[in-house]
């Protein structure tokens, strides 16, 4: 079963929220005061960054790159940029090298430093960088990836630095399941799966819209589009910005004093 497929049933996605504890019945039994290692950053970040426009204020590190649309609702419909095409097991040591998590994402600065360090460890046969040297964010709003993109280490640092980047969302054949749940936990990124191979017939630099209720990619450099596996109950979990902010939001735990 895919990753994506399998957050139809709420009592798998709710298992693959959690390291610390069985599965509960459904996710909104989902206990966050045992599972301290989620975090959500955007919204800790959204509180000391001034962002013009309040209707995409959560999603404060995407506004520069990503065009991000949303409904009357207030939810994230579809993404659009450019994208970076990466190949197979693209593992988290290369997402965020280790010598990087020394820094803590819940400062400010210092969530802005990781974003500078997204995709640095990619190897030398990735021409194009993904950051460029002096910069914060990456001009590639949508990263388009192979098998197993997220393997290797637990690492939470690894989404969190793609969303640092600017990094809306991720279009990948498959997904190392920890990557996944950790995108989906802290809310920073949308890990999507693919159908079929679109790394072999995307290049760097195709401008590209994801449509998330059609679940949909569009690449208008080519003129081809791809259909999407449903992000399922992950979406709700990624648009709230993290699963303590959907908690929040839903009343499982107390909303912060304004």
């Amino acid at each position: 079963m895919s990753t994506a497929a399998s957050l139809a049933n709420t009592t798998t996605f709710s298992s693959s929220l959690s390291r610390r504890q069985q599965a509960p019945a459904s996710i909104s039994t989902f206990n966050v005061f045992n599972s301290t290692a989620q975090r959500s950053f955007k919204p800790l970040i959204s509180q000391s960054i001034v962002v013009p426009n309040p209707t995409v204020s959560r999603h404060a590190s995407i506004v520069a790159q990503a065009t991000f649309d949303s409904s009357p609702s207030g939810s994230a419909t579809s993404f659009h940029g450019a994208c970076y095409v990466v190949r197979d097991n693209i593992d988290t040591d290369q997402i965020i090298p280790a010598e990087y998590l020394t820094l803590v994402p819940s400062k400010p600065d210092e969530y802005k430093k990781l974003g500078s360090y997204a995709l640095i460890g990619l190897p030398e046969s990735y021409e194009t960088r993904f950051v460029e040297p002096g910069e914060y964010q990456s001009k590639y709003s949508i990263i388009i990836a192979g098998d197993n993109f997220g393997c290797g280490s637990s690492r939470e640092h690894a989404p969190v630095a793609l969303g640092a980047a600017g990094v809306a969302a991720v279009v990948a054949e498959s997904y190392a399941r920890i990557f996944f749940r950790n995108s989906v936990a802290t809310g920073e990124i949308y890990p999507l799966e693919s159908e079929v191979r679109v790394c072999d017939e995307c290049k760097t630099g195709d401008v590209v819209t994801i449509e998330l209720e059609k679940s949909l990619l569009i690449n208008h450099t080519t003129g081809k589009e791809y259909t999407l596996k449903p992000i399922g109950d992950a979406g709700p979990v990624i648009e709230a910005g993290g699963i303590f902010a959907y908690a929040r939001k839903s009343g499982m735990i107390a909303a912060l004093a304004t």
